[in-house]
């Protein structure tokens, strides 16, 4: 069991998440995440409700053949497994920037 000691007060706690949250590089952190989040998110549902809409109302075009006796239905909606790992790849890299940025503001 862990003394008491070793963990700080619930107020002690909050105090130091109040003090973290008024500093300046804190909020750069937040809009360095939102400029990437927000697009990021934008883009992925875009790119997601894009097949159904093309499906839904351009069927004809989407049932030609696109390569390899596949159609540009199937070919869009298996597009959409390396864009899903190349985004998460790519959130990956930006959020290990944030993970140093963070950890500058708690050292402060």
């Amino acid at each position: 069991m862990s003394s008491p000691s070793s963990h700080p007060s619930p107020e002690a706690e909050h105090a130091s998440w109040q003090e973290i949250e008024k500093r300046p590089q804190f909020a750069e952190l937040l809009r360095a995440k939102a400029r990437f989040v927000i697009p990021a998110t934008v883009f992925f549902v875009v790119y997601y409700f894009a097949l159904l809409i093309l499906v839904g109302w351009y069927p004809e075009v989407m049932k030609k053949e696109a390569f390899w006796g596949m159609n540009w239905a199937y070919a869009f909606a298996l597009s959409q497994f390396p864009m899903a790992w190349i985004l998460a790849a790519i959130y990956m890299k930006v959020a290990a920037g944030w993970d140093k940025m963070a950890a500058d503001v708690i050292k402060k």
